[in-house]
């Protein structure tokens, strides 16, 4: 959903952030004054929400910005206060297409060009499904990559676009390279067999519900949403 765009005073443009941030992710091209708003008062926005416990994500660049909790290695005992941002486990299946949407992004911006990756709804399910095991039922695994699909819509990740008579487009927010860095990318492909062992480990049915333990910081690690 595209943001609103919101008229600022100078009297109300720390509240509106704040409350604007608080609420999930702040883009350049959802709404440019709240955008200039943010990079001219960020020193503010920093301290007001490290009052409470958050950090300002801000990329210039890429034109994005959200918050998420101050990490736990810089805080004594005395210092730890509430989350305000919820740590949730994300599936198996919904971590590794992330990873691989991160992939898709690298090697999109590696061609230059556009700076907007597009992929229709079977492109992504090209993506993963080599990497789900198998089944007989292929109706089922559609399905299930949709729950999927539908999952990363929710998180932000992918934003859906409107059909023009033809099937969905889904856009690859470039807030992903914020959560999976090039660092990380640089060991895909060995990451990427250890999850094909684990998938195959798995009984096949619950695959796609099950868990994974993986070594990113993950969207509902601190999740770019709404505060608690």
């Amino acid at each position: 959903m595209e943001q609103q765009q919101i008229p600022l005073d100078r009297g109300t443009e720390l509240s509106t952030l704040a409350i604007t941030l608080l609420k999930g992710v702040i883009y350049r091209e959802g709404d440019e004054r709240l955008w200039a708003a943010l990079l001219n008062l960020q020193a503010r926005v920093r301290d007001y929400m490290a009052v409470i416990g958050l950090e300002l994500v801000l990329d210039e660049a890429e034109g994005y910005a959200f918050l998420r909790a101050k990490s736990e290695d810089d805080e004594t005992e005395a210092d730890k206060l509430p989350r305000l941002v919820a740590r949730r486990p994300l599936s198996f299946p919904v971590s590794l297409l992330l990873a691989l949407l991160r992939k898709k992004l690298a090697e999109f911006d590696a061609g230059g060009g556009d700076t907007r990756l597009v992929l229709s709804r079977d492109d992504i399910v090209d993506l993963i499904r080599v990497f789900l095991p198998d089944s007989s039922n292929e109706a089922r695994l559609i399905d299930q990559i949709e729950t999927h699909i539908n999952k990363v819509v929710e998180l932000g990740f992918l934003r859906k676009l409107k059909a023009a008579g033809g099937s969905a487009g889904f856009e690859v927010r470039r807030i992903l390279k914020a959560f999976i860095d090039a660092q990380w990318l640089a060991d895909f492909d060995a990451r990427l067999a250890m999850y094909q062992n684990q998938l195959a480990a798995g009984s096949g049915a619950d695959d796609g519900n099950r868990t994974a333990a993986l070594p990113i910081e993950t969207p509902e690690d601190d999740l770019p949403g709404e505060a608690l």
